[in-house]
């Protein structure tokens, strides 16, 4: 396995269980019968840190929708070149990051490490297209 396809499926596999802590939350604040009903004005604001949780989670949805068809894209037409695997690894730091820093609530590390994301995905695809 390339380093492109492991950080890309831990990327992954991040986003598919960084919803956990929000919904562990929403069981401490609002019971297990309050997590599974529908959400209504009258229920207790969950914790911020949760809510800044599911906002970065949302983030990470996003961010990886525009990643991973340029990694997809890299694994098929570069499959030799190391620099994507470099890129991979560097959008899940940044994407894993962010998460962690949004729900403790750093303002302006949560901006760089999404940043750092963000522009991995930038170079992943001017690699792709032979610009760098």
């Amino acid at each position: 396995m390339s380093s492109l396809e492991f950080y890309t499926s831990l990327s992954a596999i991040w986003i598919a269980i960084a919803w956990v802590p929000y919904i562990l939350d929403r069981i401490m604040v609002h019971g297990l019968a309050g997590t599974m009903a529908n959400p209504t004005p009258s229920l207790a604001q969950q914790s911020n840190w949760a809510m800044r949780a599911k906002a970065a989670h949302g983030v990470a949805i996003q961010a990886f929708a525009a990643y991973a068809p340029l990694a997809i894209l890299a694994m098929i037409r570069i499959p030799e070149d190391g620099y994507p695997g470099i890129l991979a690894m560097t959008f899940f730091i940044g994407i894993f990051a962010h998460y962690i820093i949004y729900a403790i609530g750093i303002t302006v590390l949560r901006t760089l490490s999404f940043a750092l994301a963000s522009l991995s995905t930038l170079a992943l695809g001017l690699r792709i297209i032979g610009i760098i």
